[in-house]
């Protein structure tokens, strides 16, 4: 296995890339950037070129990130790349891999670009997987960095802009659901009648949040999103509380079938949603077991699983 890699999550919006010690997982560089998936590819179309151009293309964005972050000796690393880079606008379209994925054998559809004269880095492209009706594409990545036990039968949370919920039993992934959580309390808060009876806050009202998310479990979420609105009218909460009201709501309605499950819960993911999420489920379920594993840690660790692959 190689010592070192280029750990990359390329997603719609955003950008990080991650300098590893492949053998311990341990993150040597990093840079967080606004070079997402999507302007990259409005910039390709907007370059009229031919799609035989297009890895390349994509391959000289890269090459300007690590010109202006990487100082160290790079040459010749290589780089596994999970996200949206897979995608119809990413650097190259690779097809869905399908459930059941085995996490053991790591059965994901992944493709090797070739280092070339002008881009000297192999590139390990990694697809995402598909149901029927569901897709992901980087959330199965980091599946792969959980030490969930070949026995158990888990419940894997993604919370984000389209949470995942991912049922694994006995090491493989054998069913999941996205859920438009965090686009669905964007909208409402800033598009909606809603808008103007909240307010961004980042203070403690845990208990107005824990109201919203009883209200998301037990009412329909038509009606309780309006709920906000009177919220306001009838002096219940200020723009501020209603703000944590409704992202307790939405939240609550997601996580309202985890109570029908007895399944260990794992929560993947950073930053404030650990809070929330744990508060939440615990509000809906005080008995029920929820182990956090950080989601970019996870993602560097699958990575450096993957990396196996390189000189295989």
């Amino acid at each position: 296995m190689t010592n070192r890699i280029l750990s990359c999550d390329w997603g719609t919006s955003a950008f990080r890339l991650r300098l590893v010690n492949a053998e311990n997982a341990l993150v040597l560089n990093e840079v967080k950037g606004q070079q997402g998936i999507a302007a990259v590819y409005n910039k390709w179309i907007e370059s009229n070129q031919p799609e035989s151009k297009r890895v390349a293309f994509y391959s000289n964005i890269f090459q300007s990130v690590l010109d202006g972050y990487f100082k160290e000796d790079i040459k010749d690393v290589p780089i596994i790349i999970s996200g949206m880079a897979s995608s119809t606008i990413g650097m190259k379209e690779l097809a869905y891999s399908e459930l059941p994925f085995d996490l053991a054998s790591m059965n994901l559809n992944i493709e090797s670009i070739k280092a070339t004269e002008d881009f000297g880095h192999e590139i390990l492209l990694v697809s995402g997987l598909r149901t029927k009706n569901d897709v992901m594409r980087g959330e199965e990545t980091m599946l792969l960095g959980l030490d969930i036990d070949k026995d158990e039968e888990a419940l894997v949370i993604f919370p984000g802009t389209h949470s995942k919920h991912v049922v694994v039993k006995r090491n493989t992934a054998v069913e999941f659901k996205s859920y438009m959580t965090g686009e669905m309390f964007d909208l409402l808060a800033s598009k909606s009648i809603l808008s103007k009876s909240v307010a961004k806050n980042s203070s403690e009202h845990e208990n107005i949040f824990i109201e919203g998310v009883k209200e998301g479990q037990k009412n329909n979420l038509l009606n309780g999103s309006f709920h906000v609105r009177t919220n306001q009218l009838f002096k219940r909460y200020d723009a501020e509380e209603n703000y944590l009201f409704l992202s307790g709501l939405v939240i609550g309605h997601e996580l309202k079938e985890v109570l029908s499950g007895d399944k260990d819960i794992y929560l993947v993911c950073s930053g404030d949603l650990v809070e929330k999420y744990t508060a939440a489920l615990k509000t809906l379920n005080p008995a029920i077991s929820v182990k956090h594993y950080n989601a970019d840690e996870a993602l560097v660790k699958a990575h450096c699983k993957l990396s196996q692959i390189i000189h295989q």
